[in-house]
């Protein structure tokens, strides 16, 4: 009898154990973010707490497109499909590896076209990627991503474009978006995601007056026709139309876009989609009213597009605090009843949890008012702003005086101490306005794009933040001239509206935007007209432009003495009057001195989140600054975009900071167990798999951002390094 229970009980170990290696290899890392689910989590248990430090390189991929001088980024969080690793490079070419060796098998140009035919380089347009996906029916396997203004259907097989596919293996994004857009900027940076025969996908698209509608759109994923689309800004007759004061708002204002990506509950059919603001960011006075769909976590049909539920997480949004990830889909023990649910993280450093089916919050969340006097006119705030009681926020969302950072000189502390006392700081949702606002966290978060990860055995969420202010002021907008001028009047007026505030009023950058002196020393200006006309990576199209605006522009940034005398004649077409706003954004400016953040450190973190009860497990700094470091200064954290992935090791694994490298946390702890110096800074999600029986984590080192050197490779880790 004792024999026979001992049989059954290794017979029940080794069909557990068979069962369990089927759900690792059904996981593996065939969707951005890891799975539909987006929980960025990996079964995998090969590398453990004890292990981990035995980490070593197993193979480098070189893309050999990074382009230093124009500060390229690699972004990507790829895709491992049977044993196949697929990703893009910086100017985001497809490639195929083999995921165990990183042997190329092959790679898909976008710009190879372009230069056969002697065209002007498609890398012009090309914004940064943050994945692809994968789409199969039998013996059809294929690779839909994005590239500038285009998505492609390309074979998995051999790396050519399946023909049949839209227009020749590609579709413009353009199109289908219910009005005239073909000279707006519209691409997608992050991947769309697949729903039996659907391949859905949102936008990116300008911030400014001139935006095209953020509308979400499904194609077929075999013919590339569009089978659905949720417009996003209501037209008459649709739920939330209403909630746009002008009614013909919906014809010009652009924006409520889906950028960050979606997340898919495929056994209930449901499509969640996280939406930015309306443009124009940050003055609304032609957009008055709550402005639904922006700012919402809406759960769609996703066979359909129809609108099950939504939620906005900020009415009339002038503050740019758009959804800056797609969620994750969660299980919560709350009053001893397991939710299924979803949970949502926001810039301003909260997460909201919601029932998934209902859209029932899962912990209260309150209406709570806010500062609604305004200097600006025609601008009417909304009364209040929705505000969870759990979990508590993230990161820090106000600062006082005695906050500014202790480790600058005295110098520097007094005169930001005399700065700050003309400007307004000290809470959340204070207005826009002329008078220069502290915005904390600031216009890149709190939460990014990276999002956060979670384990489902035990029910914690894990999230990256920016801990930074930045600088919100408003200007008044010079009304367009009657009659002739110079290239140089011209060129400096159309300058401020259309470009101070990305690249700053002296031209050297402000925020995450380069610096503009010097440049003819890297283009020519025919290049630098083409780039207004097309876009580039953050940067949006102003194909809305005549050529002679982008002349003027193109002689005032370049100096160029003999075109800035010439004849600028107005173009006869009569201006938008909803893109002619009484205000504009002055620029895009962190709180910063002596190079470093103005409010006291951490200025990166990563926390740990009981989702059942909403506590805060543990916070650590991410990421830190060598020369401060070696004075003796505590970590500091640095800012940081890409997001961490756990695993059922008890690991979490995140690079994401300025500073390069790669860690290893204690999942359970926080404590740091292993750190690798990078190539490039890795501003990317890692991906973990499994390949001949061997687990891996691969990032993107791509660098470029924040002024750090720019990369081309894909490095891989393994417990031994390579076969």
């Amino acid at each position: 009898m004792q024999l026979q229970k001992s049989r059954l009980y290794f017979v029940a170990i080794f069909f557990l154990a068979v069962a369990s290696c089927g759900r690792e290899n059904s996981r593996g890392w065939r969707v951005y973010g890891g799975t539909g689910e987006n929980d960025h989590y990996s079964e995998l248990t090969e590398v453990d707490t004890a292990n981990v430090s035995q980490l070593q390189v197993a193979w480098e991929y070189h893309t050999g497109d990074a382009d230093t001088a124009r500060h390229s980024q690699i972004q990507c969080n790829p895709i491992i499909v049977d044993g196949v690793l697929y990703g893009t490079s910086p100017t985001l070419r497809l490639f195929a590896l083999d995921a165990a060796t990183g042997r190329q098998r092959w790679v898909f140009d976008p710009d190879s076209a372009s230069r056969q035919k002697g065209a002007t380089a498609l890398n012009f347009i090309l914004n940064n990627n943050r994945g692809v996906t994968y789409w199969e029916d039998r013996k059809d396997k294929r690779i839909l991503y994005t590239a500038g203004s285009f998505l492609y259907a390309v074979n998995c097989i051999d790396g050519t474009p399946i023909r049949s596919f839209g227009k020749d293996g590609k579709i413009d994004l353009h199109e289908g978006l219910g009005r005239e857009v073909k000279d707006l900027y519209v691409a997608a940076t992050s991947p769309g995601i697949v729903y039996r025969d659907l391949y859905i996908l949102g936008s990116r698209v300008d911030e400014g007056p001139a935006a095209a509608p953020g509308h979400i759109r499904a194609f077929d994923a075999r013919t590339g026709a569009i089978r659905w689309v949720f417009h996003t800004i209501p037209q008459p007759g649709e739920f939330g139309f209403d909630t746009w004061e002008d009614s013909i708002a919906y014809k010009h204002i652009g924006g409520a876009n889906s950028w960050s990506g979606f997340t898919l509950d495929e056994k209930r059919g449901i499509l969640f989609a996280p939406t930015g603001s309306a443009s124009f960011d940050f003055y609304g006075g032609k957009r008055k009213g709550a402005n639904l769909f922006a700012n919402c976590l809406l759960a769609l049909d996703a066979a359909t597009g129809k609108r099950k539920w939504h939620y906005q997480l900020v009415h009339h949004d002038i503050w740019d605090r758009d959804l800056p990830c797609p969620p994750v889909l969660v299980t919560v023990n709350k009053d001893q009843r397991l939710i299924d649910a979803v949970a949502q993280p926001s810039k301003h450093g909260w997460i909201y949890v919601f029932d998934r089916e209902t859209g029932t919050p899962v912990f209260p969340i309150d209406e709570i008012p806010i500062d609604t006097a305004t200097a600006l006119t025609g601008e009417k705030i909304w009364p209040t702003q929705p505000i969870p009681r759990l979990p508590a926020p993230f990161v820090r969302q106000t600062f006082s005086e005695n906050d500014l950072n202790p480790y600058l000189s005295d110098t520097a502390l007094a005169s930001l101490k005399k700065e700050l006392a003309g400007y307004r700081y000290g809470k959340l949702f204070l207005p826009p306005g002329k008078q220069t606002a502290i915005q904390i966290p600031g216009l890149d978060g709190g939460a990014e794009w990276g999002g956060p990860s979670y384990d489902p055995g035990t029910g914690t969420l894990y999230i990256n933040a920016n801990e930074m202010g930045w600088k919100m002021a408003m200007v008044d907008r010079k009304p367009t001239p009657k009659g002739k001028q110079l290239f140089a009047e011209a060129g400096l007026r159309l300058y401020t509206q259309n470009c101070m505030s990305c690249h700053g009023a002296d031209r050297k950058g402000a925020g995450n935007y380069p610096a503009l002196t010097g440049i003819s020393k890297r283009y020519a200006p025919a290049d630098v007209q083409q780039l207004m006309k097309t876009g580039r990576r953050m940067m949006p199209a102003f194909a809305h432009l005549s050529d002679q605006e982008r002349a003027a522009i193109t002689s005032y940034i370049m100096d160029l003495t003999i075109e800035k005398k010439k004849l600028f004649i107005p173009p006869p077409v009569a201006e938008d009057s909803f893109r002619a706003l009484p205000y504009q954004f002055a620029g895009y400016y962190k709180f910063m001195k002596e190079g470093y953040p103005a409010i006291g450190p951490p200025w990166g973190t990563l926390t740990a989140i009981n989702l059942n009860s909403g506590e805060h497990l543990w916070k650590t700094t991410l990421g830190e600054y060598p020369e401060l470091k070696a004075k003796g200064i505590p970590p500091t954290g640095t800012e940081n975009y890409g997001g961490p992935v756990v695993t059922k090791g008890g690991l979490l694994f995140i690079a994401a900071a300025r500073d390069g490298k790669l860690r290893a946390y204690n999942k359970r702890t926080g404590k740091l167990l292993w750190e690798y110096s990078l190539p490039a800074p890795g501003f990317a999600t890692p991906s973990v798999y499994r390949a001949n029986g061997k687990q891996y984590l691969v990032i993107a080192c791509g660098g470029g951002k924040l002024g750090t050197v720019s990369g081309d490779s894909y490095v891989a880790f393994a417990l031994g390094g390579g076969n």
